[in-house]
């Protein structure tokens, strides 16, 4: 079954690029050629969702020589292309542009992950994603081997400080939001000190959020929370970076979200040989 979500990206993508129509296109006849796509780096591939959509849509001819998830090196054949060589140029663009943004990502998260080897902790992203590419975006997180925190609004009740500013009682509030949302969706509160996240951990949070805490503020929280409140998730975010995240892992917590998997990412260079 087609996913129309990535086939409404994928026309997004190609109306920008292709305008009118390809000038190019108007002036040489069609011609059956073999392409490629080359890594000039290294890391860890993503993207082939999208790109196998991209091929099929052009109904051109391919041959993965890579899955996502797996780790690439410099000088290797990512994928052969088979087809009208107008077609293959009308694509190019759109197609490096996904897998050279996905593979970004999927590798700095990589990384991430490499540090956290063998400590029992869930890695996340957050919702700092560019405009329109949160799907895609998170897609590419996970196939560098971490886990998405929420999608979006909807799918989970998060209570951030922006909130809690305006929010008089926070344990008459919870009770609320258990007779209102969806009886799937999780309450995460966002707590910037010790207080804060027992009491929301006694209001009755599944989540609390140590956010911006240091380590030995949040091993307070993780003490508290073995001790009274053993069901409830702990997750420790803000500027998180590879040099910290082992310290944070290992404070206690079950989970570390980070923004930079996505928006620190640096594009992997790939080229599309004819």
């Amino acid at each position: 079954m087609k996913d129309l979500q990535i086939q409404a990206f994928l026309k997004d993508c190609l109306a920008e690029d292709l305008g009118a129509g390809d000038l190019f296109a108007r002036l040489v006849e069609a011609k059956e050629v073999q392409a490629a796509v080359l890594s000039k780096d290294r890391g860890v591939f993503s993207g082939q969702v999208y790109a196998t959509e991209l091929l099929e849509m052009f109904g051109l001819k391919y041959a993965w020589k890579i899955q996502d998830k797996e780790s690439f090196n410099p000088k290797q054949i990512l994928l052969e292309v088979f087809g009208d060589w107008r077609q293959l140029l009308q694509i190019e663009r759109v197609l490096l542009n996904i897998l050279q943004h996905s593979s970004g990502i999927a590798t700095k998260t990589a990384g991430f992950v490499r540090l956290l080897q063998g400590l029992p902790i869930s890695l996340l992203d957050t919702r700092k994603t560019r405009p329109l590419l949160r799907v895609f975006e998170k897609y590419s997180v996970r196939n560098g081997g971490a886990k998405n925190h929420r999608i979006g609004l909807d799918d989970a009740l998060m209570v951030k400080d922006t909130h809690l500013a305006h929010i008089g009682d926070l344990h008459a509030f919870i009770a609320k939001a258990r007779q209102e949302i969806p009886w799937t969706a999780k309450i995460e509160i966002e707590a910037s000190t010790v207080a804060m996240a027992c009491d929301a951990m006694q209001a009755g949070a599944d989540i609390v959020m140590c956010d911006n805490m240091d380590i030995e503020s949040i091993k307070e929280v993780v003490a508290e929370r073995n001790k009274n409140y053993p069901l409830v998730l702990l997750e420790a975010s803000g500027n998180i970076t590879e040099e910290s995240v082992q310290a944070y892992a290992k404070s206690g917590v079950d989970a570390i979200s980070s923004g930079a998997l996505i928006h620190q990412a640096v594009w992997v260079d790939f080229s599309f040989k004819i």
